[in-house]
């Protein structure tokens, strides 16, 4: 089992991004995974982690997609 990391910027106001990510993980995933937790950061992050691992990060990949996201997750576990 692995644990999610999902850090987000809290000044830019990616806390709603950031929850629909969490949610999409938890409705396709929460079987396979021990722990889903969301990090407030700043300074324009947004960058999502599978037991430590960058699997998306915002400055190096661009534009998100949740779904995208989610197989990326699952790819990794």
């Amino acid at each position: 089992m692995s644990e999610v990391a999902i850090e987000y910027c809290v000044p830019c106001g990616f806390r709603d991004r950031a929850l629909s990510v969490q949610q999409a993980i938890l409705n396709g995933l929460e079987s396979d995974i021990d722990e889903l937790r969301l990090v407030m950061g700043d300074h324009g992050v947004f960058r999502v982690t599978v037991d430590g691992e960058t699997v998306y990060d915002k400055d190096e990949d661009g534009d998100y997609d949740v779904d995208g996201l989610v197989r990326t997750v699952r790819d990794v576990l």
